[in-house]
């Protein structure tokens, strides 16, 4: 037995007898467009606000800064350069390179929040 002329006794005769059309169509999206709009508001844009103020407070730091890499090294910047950062790590003030987009968190100056 084949496939098409089940299809084709379970197919509705009239057309117009489905009734709803867009109405219907649209009661079958409105879960969906509902899904997505949830999931931009609590997800999304969320992260895009984050991104947003870490690229701000990279763009603002300055030599001096206690920074934290996202390896967890934690360091003060020395110098900046174009694109990479380099802090000194450790009791024996290690020098170690990055690029600005590996550092993750930059933490203020302690004079800067004491004002």
């Amino acid at each position: 037995m084949t496939l098409i002329p089940l299809l084709l006794a379970a197919a509705p005769a009239d057309p117009e007898g489905q009734g709803g059309g867009i109405l219907s169509l649209l009661y079958t999206m409105l879960p969906f467009i509902l899904i997505v709009g949830v999931m931009y508001f609590f997800t999304i844009r969320p992260q895009k606000k984050r991104e947003k103020k870490l690229k701000e407070t990279i763009a603002a730091m300055k030599p001096g800064d206690k920074v934290m890499s996202i390896g967890g090294i934690v360091g003060r910047v020395a110098n900046i350069a174009d694109d990479e950062v380099t802090i000194y790590s450790g009791v024996a003030n290690t020098m170690l390179t990055f690029k600005k987009t590996a550092i993750s968190t930059v933490f203020p100056r302690e004079s800067e929040i004491e004002e």
